[in-house]
Parts: structure tokens; C-alpha cells; sequence
């Protein structure tokens, strides 16, 4: 065994198990999936720590655990058609894809998602939010969910959204800290 397959045991033994994640697919996955293979080579030593990693100028990856939380409060059906957000190396995009129907990765401007191949029956948010992001909201298909860091308040928390009857319902799901992805910034305001 590599010392990434080990540490990637350990990762998903000590992080991921441990926080409640017992979706045998997010588990799969995350072992088969190599995440040192989505970080530059000077960081690959770090790839399997508890931390929100940078891996370009204002990009990260969540930490794992924030990750495989959220996709198991999301229950990703295998003929989910889903969108991840702000993902800048395709990390969340893999994992997600060994047991998800389709999956498109947005990194670019992330409160635009990715409405030509749209609508999702998931959307990801890589990261957190300050703002409401209504321009995803209204990527979901009838029933779709949307799931992410709301840094709306504080604490921040982890918030799962649902589609239903043309209306937006949501609940938080954990508190979680994660990195405010670009274009998702609260806009300063002005105070007399």
C-alpha cells in the first residue's frame, strides 16, 4: 500500500467515519478516488489533512469531512444529474461522479453555476456563500436540492435547500467553516 493509499485510509478511518458519514458510496469513493492527484505536487503532502487546502490563488478544497457530510444529507440518487460549485480542481466533481448519473463542475464565477446544462437535481456549493445564491436556485429542477456553507450568519453552517412547488425551502444541516468562494463575497455596506 502507497503511503497515499494510507493516508487516504486514515483520512476516511479518522475524518469522514467518525463525523457520522456511513453512506457506503461516499465512503467508496473517497478511498478510490486519489486526492492527492487534485493538488499541486508541493502540497500533495497535504492532501489528506482536516483542513480547507489552497490549491490556486482564493481556491480550495473543502475539507473531506465538510464534503462527505453534506453529499450524505444531499442523497445523491445514480440518476442524479449533478452541478458542483466552485470546484477548482475537479476533486468534488470525482468523488461525486463514482455514484451520481452526470456531473458538471463549475469553477469559474460560482454564483453563475452553469445554466446551459442546467436543470440539476444537485448542486454543490465547493465552498461557502455570504449571499443568498438565487441564481443557482433557480438551476434546480422541480425537487432538486441545493447544498453548501451558508456564511450568512454566525456560526456558519453547513444548509441543504430544497425545489418544491416552485417555492425554496431549507434547513440547516451542521455547523462548518469552509473558505467563501469568489463571486459569493458579501458586498460591503454603507454605514453612517
Amino acid at each position: 500500500m502507497s503511503d497515499f493509499s494510507t493516508a487516504r485510509q486514515k483520512m476516511v478511518d479518522g475524518q469522514v467515519r467518525p463525523s457520522d458519514v456511513t453512506d457506503l458510496r461516499i465512503i467508496d469513493a473517497m478511498l478510490a478516488v486519489p486526492r492527492e492527484e487534485f493538488v499541486p505536487a508541493s502540497q500533495r503532502a497535504m492532501a489528506y489533512l482536516d483542513l480547507d487546502l489552497e490549491v490556486a490563488p482564493n481556491r480550495f478544497l473543502i475539507k473531506p469531512v465538510v464534503l462527505a457530510r453534506m453529499l450524505q444529507a444531499s442523497d445523491v440518487k445514480a440518476t442524479d444529474k449533478v452541478l458542483v460549485v466552485g470546484c477548482p480542481t475537479g476533486y468534488a466533481a470525482a468523488v461525486i461522479a463514482q455514484f451520481a448519473g452526470q456531473v458538471t463542475s463549475a469553477a469559474g464565477m460560482p454564483a453563475d453555476g452553469d445554466v446551459a446544462s442546467g436543470p440539476y437535481d444537485l448542486i454543490v456549493l465547493a465552498g461557502a456563500t455570504e449571499v443568498v445564491p438565487t441564481g443557482l436556485y433557480k438551476q434546480l429542477a422541480p425537487d432538486g436540492q441545493l447544498v453548501g456553507v451558508f456564511a450568512l450568519t454566525k456560526p456558519a453552517r453547513a444548509v441543504i435547500v430544497t425545489h418544491s412547488h416552485e417555492d425554496f425551502g431549507s434547513r440547516p444541516l451542521f455547523d462548518a467553516t469552509a473558505p467563501v468562494l469568489p463571486g459569493m463575497e458579501k458586498l460591503p455596506s454603507f454605514v453612517f
